[in-house]
C-alpha cells in the first residue's frame, strides 16, 4: 500500500492552510466601532420656547428667530403659521418648531388644530405625534 497523499488532496491542504490563518483578520474586511480618545458629543440644540406675550413658539438659531404663531384657548393650541428664514431652511427648524407646540399641548391636555400648512404636513408625516 502506497501511504502517499494523492495529487489533488495534497494541493487542497495547502490551499485552506494559506486562505484560512487563523491568527489574522481576512484582508477584505472593515473594522467598525473602533475609537480612540474622547467620544465628541453632540451639539446641544437650542430649546424651543413659548413666548406667550406674542402668541409664538420660537426658536432662536445663529442669531436668527423662527418662530409658529399659535392662538390658545381652554382645550386647545391652534397652530396658525411657521416662519423660518430662507437661511434657516433645510435644517428642520419648522419641524422642531411643530415638535415643541406639540409637546407644550400634550402636557397642558390640548387639542392640536393645525390650520397652518406646514403644521398639517408634519402632522400627516408624523401620525403618532
Amino acid at each position: 500500500m502506497d501511504d502517499a497523499i494523492p495529487r489533488s488532496e495534497a494541493k487542497l491542504d495547502e490551499a485552506l492552510e494559506q486562505t484560512f490563518p487563523a491568527s489574522d483578520p481576512a484582508a477584505n474586511t472593515v473594522e467598525t466601532g473602533i475609537r480612540t480618545g474622547e467620544v465628541p458629543l453632540p451639539p446641544v440644540a437650542p430649546p424651543v420656547t413659548d413666548n406667550r406675550a406674542l402668541k409664538r413658539f420660537e426658536l432662536a438659531v445663529n442669531g436668527e428667530t423662527a418662530f409658529l404663531i399659535y392662538e390658545r384657548t381652554h382645550d386647545a393650541l391652534t397652530l396658525v403659521h411657521t416662519e423660518v428664514s430662507p437661511s434657516l431652511r433645510g435644517q428642520h427648524v419648522g419641524e422642531r418648531l411643530v415638535a415643541g407646540a406639540l409637546e407644550a399641548a400634550r402636557s397642558a391636555g390640548l387639542r392640536i388644530v393645525a390650520v397652518c400648512p406646514f403644521a398639517k404636513a408634519y402632522l400627516r408625516k408624523h401620525p403618532a405625534s
